[in-house]
């Protein structure tokens, strides 16, 4: 009699074992889980500033590239009239940069009715009501006038947000075929005017688009504008907005482009001869590698 109270001990004394080391596995195994957690946490974190110092940089590069055009065509005394795409040497890197005069956007404090109407249906891809309803919109804000007694007008292309149905999604289509500082008749100088933009004029005529921008890709002698609509057509005349583009490639494949619009002018309170109405720039993301 006196061993069963041994025996019970020994199972419970196995179980107890038993039971310490389950804790012990649990407790490896959640500690592992954690240390994994936070070696991903610091991979990415890592990942992240390395991206961010590319960019920084990336953005510094096409910077200086776009200030030496910039200080390239000042010192010629001509002002731009057509688009023009040339490599930049900067920080012993070729960059590519683009200068676009702003007359060939479209200006929607002097764009006709219909070219207004044409922007939204092929640009914004909304239908031709909604269309005609946002280029009225934009019309009544150019000749009703506001509590100053003149007409608002837009100050920037930001501006079109405040019209009556529009969305963040139509403005992100458009914003990039638009300005409000160009000047002019309200006609666009299909020599500086980029290829979205020509599409429109060319009522989405691609081929024409692209024979346009072959022709013009030389002495801009002998460009045939009979396939665009030549109510829309301003004539090549020069500007004092200029917008530069420069594209930057990124270690990982990919590439940001960096865009600037500049107002050529003697009084910038920088003492600069230029000074810089907007700013945007953008990430191209690397290409997924190949299954």
């Amino acid at each position: 009699m006196s061993s069963l109270p041994r025996f019970r001990s020994s199972i419970d004394g196995k179980m107890e074992g038993g039971f310490a080391l389950i804790a012990v596995l649990w407790l490896v195994a959640s500690l592992s889980v954690l240390v994994t957690g936070i070696m991903l946490s610091v991979k990415s974190e890592l990942k992240i500033a390395s991206f961010a110092r590319q960019t920084v940089a990336a953005k510094a590069v096409a910077e200086g590239a776009m200030q030496l055009a910039l200080q390239s065509l000042v010192a010629s005394g001509k002002r731009p009239e057509k688009l023009v795409e040339a490599p930049v040497s900067y920080a012993g890197r070729d960059v590519m940069v683009r200068m676009t005069p702003m007359n060939g956007y479209i200006n929607i404090n002097r764009a006709p009715l219909e070219l207004l109407q044409a922007l939204f249906q092929m640009g914004a891809g909304v239908d031709a009501g909604a269309a005609g309803a946002f280029a009225n919109a934009i019309l009544l804000a150019r000749t009703t006038p506001g509590p100053s007694g003149k007409p608002p007008g837009f100050e920037a292309p930001e501006d079109l947000m405040r019209l009556p149905g529009m969305d963040y999604a139509i403005y992100a289509r458009i914003a990039p075929l638009i300005t409000t500082d160009s000047g002019g008749s309200g006609q666009i100088n299909v020599q500086a005017a980029p290829p979205n933009v020509l599409n429109i004029v060319a009522g989405g005529n691609e081929a024409a688009v692209a024979a346009f921008m072959q022709a013009r890709g030389g002495d801009n002698v002998g460009a045939d504008t009979s396939q665009l609509n030549g109510a829309w057509i301003g004539g090549a005349a020069s500007s004092r907005s200029v917008e530069m583009s420069a594209r930057v490639p990124l270690p990982d494949g990919g590439a940001i482009m960096v865009i600037r619009r500049y107002q050529i002018t003697n009084s910038s309170p920088d003492g600069l001869p230029w000074q810089v109405f907007y700013a945007d720039s953008q990430v191209e993301q690397a290409p997924l590698p190949k299954p």
